[in-house]
């Protein structure tokens, strides 16, 4: 095991090591950077992976205390738990389902595509799609997507089967298994998938691309990564000059300790990436860390999300094969006469019997109606929205003086206040889900209100203009030089695909800039 002094100034330290954090560090640990990878979380493995639901969900996710608020339904039906996020090696790679299609070229452009939506903070990314759409095809090599770059797609499940004739009946054309980070044929010193069906609880087989049992480890055999595990960041310092200087963190004992750095890099998914310049606040930068401009935690984005459940005569046995391999492509665009901007996907989507009345249906089903969905379980196919959300100033993460952490610290508090766009676009998606599935003959059809936050977004964004956001187009932040953003929370708008791709891509596109600039010693 590497270990790097702790007032060791050289060092690059990136807080998380799920798709930002843990990309990032094996690119620089394998052009001999020296990096300290600090995690909150323990360390599973495939073979420490539970497919117990109650046990997987309490050992990978994020359950520190988190607050909500504003007039989404998710503080109503989840007030503990709005947003749903992993605390462990390889953050939200270990339990994400591995969907992974590209923003389209005018997802880029929002601003200009979509115009003056009234009651949004839209802006135009500060980045060409050319530039963007290069970095896709290496992150697709890396975390082998399946349709692209000659990798098989994956088999068609029978939930899938159910989508993909009913989609087909009403005029939809591009209906397929996806593009999957799952691998469909054995690859990259990892399994292939056997449509098993536990997808989110970790993947015992590895063919479900994580930075678990790839980047990190990967990095760790450079001999150029110290991992630090169970160590918490809770605040970043700076020097006069404004460069920030060292990372302080509480350890598995908690102990607070300081890492020197040349450099830190911040990848801690949206909600705790902005918590944590907000907690970093000085009298240099007395709002917290990078926000002279006020836009740190601003412009939260989680997608416009919801469940369409169809019960069926006969059996589907939905929870058997891949999770989220299936697509419905057809809705992302961009055509105002359907009543709102922007576009979205209709995905596959199963859960497990215990978490399906807790996750998967709306609170307003109860008594007769629920028993009918429960006893229909084998009978069941679901289908998930995913669709562009539209950026509000106001939809921010805060501080939660209130509530505090086992360290004492104001917790980070969720607001969102859904726009009308997002209703809009909820209600056209669930008719065309439900459409999808009384075409093959659903006995009943039901939906879900908005899930808790999984695609956490923007709330760091990219800018062209300072005042717009808080970091350039390479994640670097305005404010201060030698900081920079690493995760979901750069993206400058959250678009309609899935954003684990997109933040693999601009990591490895950060990854390159960073050792650039290293070299030319002006980092």
């Amino acid at each position: 095991m590497t270990l790097i002094a702790q007032d060791d100034a050289n060092a690059v330290v990136i807080i998380g090591s799920g798709a930002g954090g843990g990309v990032l560090a094996h690119e620089l640990t394998r052009r001999g950077i020296k990096v300290v990878l600090i995690e909150a979380g323990a360390r599973q493995s495939l073979a420490s992976f539970s497919q117990n639901p109650g046990k997987a969900f309490e050992q990978l996710s994020w359950l520190d205390p988190r607050t909500s608020s504003g007039t989404w339904t998710v503080p109503q039906d989840y007030p503990g738990l709005p947003s749903w996020t992993c605390k462990t090696v390889g953050g939200t790679t270990v339990h994400w389902t591995a969907a992974a299609p590209r923003l389209n070229p005018w997802e880029l452009r929002a601003r200009t595509a979509y115009g003056a939506v009234p009651g949004t903070s839209l802006i135009d990314w500060p980045l060409e799609y050319a530039e963007l759409e290069r970095y896709y095809g290496l992150a697709e090599q890396r975390m082998v997507v399946t349709r692209r770059h000659g990798n098989p797609g994956l088999p068609a499940s029978s939930n899938f089967k159910v989508m993909y004739n009913g989609a087909r009946r009403i005029g939809y054309k591009r209906v397929h298994t996806g593009y999957m980070a799952i691998n469909s044929r054995p690859a990259d010193d990892r399994a292939f998938c056997i449509q098993q069906g536990f997808c989110i609880q970790g993947c015992k087989t590895g063919a479900k691309w994580s930075t678990l049992y790839t980047e990190v480890p990967r990095a760790e055999a450079t001999g150029h990564l110290d991992l630090r595990i169970q160590c918490q960041a809770v605040r970043i310092e700076h020097a006069k000059d404004g460069r920030v200087t060292a990372v302080i963190y509480r350890d598995p004992q908690g102990v607070e300790q300081s890492q020197k750095a040349r450099l830190v890099c911040v990848a801690c998914n949206s909600v705790e990436t902005a918590r944590l310049l907000l907690l970093s606040e000085s009298a240099r930068h007395p709002h917290g860390l990078a926000n002279s401009s006020d836009q740190v935690g601003r412009n939260f984005c989680h997608h416009v999300a919801g469940f369409i459940w169809g019960a069926f005569e006969k059996p589907i046995h939905f929870y058997r094969g891949t999770t989220l391999a299936g697509i419905i492509e057809d809705e992302i665009r961009n055509d105002p006469a359907r009543g709102f901007v922007g576009g979205y996907h209709l995905e596959l989507a199963a859960l497990d019997l215990p978490s399906l009345p807790l996750a998967g249906f709306p609170c307003t089903t109860w008594g007769p109606d629920l028993a009918f969905f429960m006893d229909h379980y084998a009978r069941l196919s679901g289908m998930l929205i995913n669709g562009e959300d539209m950026p509000r100033s106001t939809n921010r993460i805060s501080l939660n003086p209130a509530v505090r952490d086992r360290f004492g610290l104001p917790v980070a508090n969720i607001h969102c206040d859904e726009h009308p766009n997002d209703a809009a676009m909820r209600a056209h998606a669930q008719r065309q889900g439900k459409a999808v599935y009384e075409a093959v003959d659903a006995v009943a059809v039901t939906f879900s209100r908005q899930t808790p936050a999984t695609h956490n977004m923007c709330t760091a964004r990219m800018s062209a203009d300072p005042a717009e956001g808080v970091t350039d187009a390479h994640g670097r932040t305005h404010d201060v030089p030698n900081l920079f953003i690493s995760d979901g929370s750069a993206l400058s708008t959250p678009g309609s695909a899935n954003p684990t791709l997109t933040i693999v891509a601009l990591a490895l596109r950060q990854a390159d800039y960073i050792a650039r600039q290293m070299r030319a010693h002006d980092l």
